[in-house]
């Protein structure tokens, strides 16, 4: 993606089965699961790089001895650094007392970290939020073990106002409003609930309290506290936890908007937010890795029994369209095979723009994403050489020369765009700033010849940013023909209140352009229309709401938006012409391969809650949902009551 947008987070849970002398014995090392943690971590960096965090749970700890360890950091590489700590904790231990490699229950004593549970996170930080009180994993600490509780997720809750008020309303007193802590407090609080009520049968029963406690752990039912916890819950979210006495959870939201995945059999249990990542660090099969079905939790209960349960009503499947463009790594199998259908695709398109011309056209991607694209687009190529050739060869008097003439054409494929420098905005005046985002990209001379269409495939194209600022002026270097920017994704025309870290709608370059057009067609009155109706709809309250906001796009065809783009763009190029072409909806919704989601559609769960304590709050939270269609009008309303203001001579 050319436009730096961050995700949310990555999590990985493991438990293991077996003692830690039986993966000393048979895999070499007591740390077995620290350093598969690391490895899990490491490779889900995509989903973040801002902050990591550690947990672990050691089973059968006396009382007085540590049973639970935490660390965190937002060091510049925070997944090397606490594991760095880590094993310099374990490694001077045992330089200073040796005979504790041979004695694994005494070394389980001594060092933090060597437990049998462990949870680990990975983030980008959000809004700014990049101080360790922000990093994951959340720990909240009782003298009563089965009070314990650890959590982290990849999530954001719409409603947090409510949740926090909910809490309040409890007599409790959070200590800050966010949706990690309200979360954290509001599992906690029925986990209170369900010990208080066990602790109380159990004396009924003649227990003594110190009998009672192994028991409590027995008959806590994890998945009857989520319902409970989650009622009020609306977001896009997978939560992890750990309970202190080694009882464990992840909770997949109803419509699967954030992803997890997860592998078990008689050693261990792994969840992560990658497939590939539990392929790789533990060397097993695609087919025999699970996803955890939408809506529901994976209990896994420290005797090793493991339940899938139902915490949420059935929903339709529609997972975040970004997840599967953008922020998952492309060596899973479904993500590699829908990125490379999404380049297939646009090839008719491509081919109409540069006139059949493929003798003179040059192709190449930004990377890195859209990789996986590009060589889908490339096949298309291939495939319409072939089609020519079995065409001719099917007439009654085919002429070999022109044959020979069609087998000689070749997609010409040429690494023009080269990445050249990660840089940081430190400077906060707009010119320097726009002048060092002008040198992000770098440009490979002497490919492209003047009489040359040069076709540019990204994966999506959202605020316009970088290619107004930096592709296109390195691009016009070349002095191309033509210069055709082909997005892999349609156009982005709302916010992502869900998790990913978007603009606000006024900057995305496909509301600019219709906006434009209104100006330009003289329908602005329309657009102070669909701001009313936000206002009153956000006013009104209604559970059922409609999307106003589409009407802005309504009166214009998408070639209509994306030739306005064009026209916003050009004064960057010196007389070349620019198009840009985007993935259609149509194609994207309906014609992928083995595609085992519902595209861009929005993600309803019910969204729409009580309204008091998400008016503050949704400024800065509902800059957040990508969607193509039927965003809530309360959510488009806040956003254009908010930040309307830069069209106000429009309005």
């Amino acid at each position: 993606m050319s436009d730096f947008i961050k995700h949310e987070c990555g999590i990985a849970l493991l438990k293991l089965k077996k003692p830690l002398e039986y993966f000393q014995e048979k895999y070499g090392s007591a740390l077995f699961g620290i350093n598969k943690m690391y490895l899990m971590m490491e490779k889900q960096h995509n989903r973040g790089q801002d902050g990591a965090g550690f947990a672990s749970i050691k089973f059968d700890m006396n009382p007085g001895e540590r049973f639970m360890s935490r660390i965190r950091s937002s060091e510049q590489q925070p997944i090397y650094d606490i594991f760095q700590k880590i094993n310099t904790t374990i490694s001077n231990e045992i330089n200073k007392n040796p005979s504790l490699s041979k004695n694994l229950k005494l070394l389980k004593k001594r060092v933090p970290f060597l437990g049998e549970l462990m949870l680990g996170h990975v983030r980008y930080g959000t809004f700014g939020k990049n101080s360790i009180e922000s990093v994951h994993p959340f720990l909240r600490q009782n003298n009563w073990m089965h009070r314990n509780l650890i959590v982290a997720g990849n999530f954001n809750m719409t409603n947090v106002g409510k949740l926090f008020s909910n809490l309040v309303q409890l007599g409790q007193h959070p200590k800050e409003n966010s949706d990690t802590i309200t979360v954290m407090e509001n599992i906690g609080h029925f986990l209170d609930d369900a010990v208080a009520k066990i602790y109380k049968n159990l004396k009924k029963e003649g227990f003594s309290k110190f009998d009672s406690s192994p028991l409590i752990a027995e008959r806590l039912d994890i998945s009857k506290i989520l319902k409970k916890a989650s009622k009020d819950w609306d977001g896009g979210f997978t939560i992890a936890g750990m309970i202190g006495h080694g009882d464990a959870f992840v909770l997949r939201d109803p419509c699967g908007i954030r992803p997890a995945f997860y592998f078990d059999n008689d050693e261990f249990t792994v969840v992560a937010s990658e497939r590939p990542v539990i392929q790789t660090v533990f060397d097993v099969k695609f087919n025999s890795i699970k996803e955890i079905p939408p809506g529901n939790a994976m209990i896994l209960k420290k005797s090793d029994n493991i339940d899938i349960v139902k915490i949420f009503r059935e929903t339709e499947k529609k997972q975040c369209s970004f997840e599967r463009i953008y922020f998952s790594r492309g060596s899973d199998s479904d993500i590699y095979k829908e990125r490379k259908k999404l380049g297939y695709l646009l090839f008719g398109q491509i081919m109409e723009s540069i006139k059949d011309d493929l003798k003179n056209t040059v192709f190449s991607y930004i990377p890195n994403t859209a990789e996986t694209s590009f060589y889908g687009l490339i096949s298309s190529v291939q495939d319409y050489v072939r089609n020519k050739v079995s065409g001719k060869l099917n007439e009654s008097n085919f002429d070999l020369t022109e044959i020979q003439k069609i087998l000689e054409l070749r997609p010409r494929i040429e690494k023009i765009a080269i990445k050249d420098v990660k840089l940081r905005t430190f400077i906060t005046e707009d010119n320097s700033r726009n002048e060092l985002v002008n040198h992000v990209y770098d440009v490979t001379y002497g490919i492209v010849k003047p009489s040359d269409n040069l076709v540019i495939l990204d994966d999506s194209i959202v605020r316009g940013t970088t290619l107004r600022e930096s592709i296109l002026t390195m691009l016009n270097r070349l002095n191309p023909k033509k210069i055709i920017i082909v997005s892999s994704a349609p156009q982005i025309r709302y916010p992502d209140c869900y998790g990913i870290d978007m603009a606000k709608l006024e900057d995305f370059i496909a509301f600019q352009a219709a906006i434009k057009l209104h100006e330009e067609s003289g329908t602005s009155g329309m657009v102070k229309e669909v701001y009313d109706s936000c206002v009153n709809s956000f006013k009104n309250k209604k559970a059922e709401v409609e999307n106003h906001v589409k009407d802005i796009y309504k009166s214009f065809t998408d070639d209509e938006i994306s030739n306005k783009m064009c026209d916003m763009l050009t004064s960057k190029l010196n007389n070349i012409p620019l198009k840009i072409i985007f993935e259609p909806n149509c194609l994207y919704l309906t014609k992928f391969s083995n595609a085992s989601f519902s595209g861009p559609d929005p993600y309803m769960c019910n969204f729409v809650d009580e309204l008091e304590g998400i008016k503050d709050i949704a400024v800065t939270k509902f800059v957040k949902f990508l969607s193509l269609s039927n965003l809530p009008t309360y959510a488009i309303s806040l956003f254009i009551v908010n930040s309307i203001g830069k069209f106000n001579g429009v309005l």
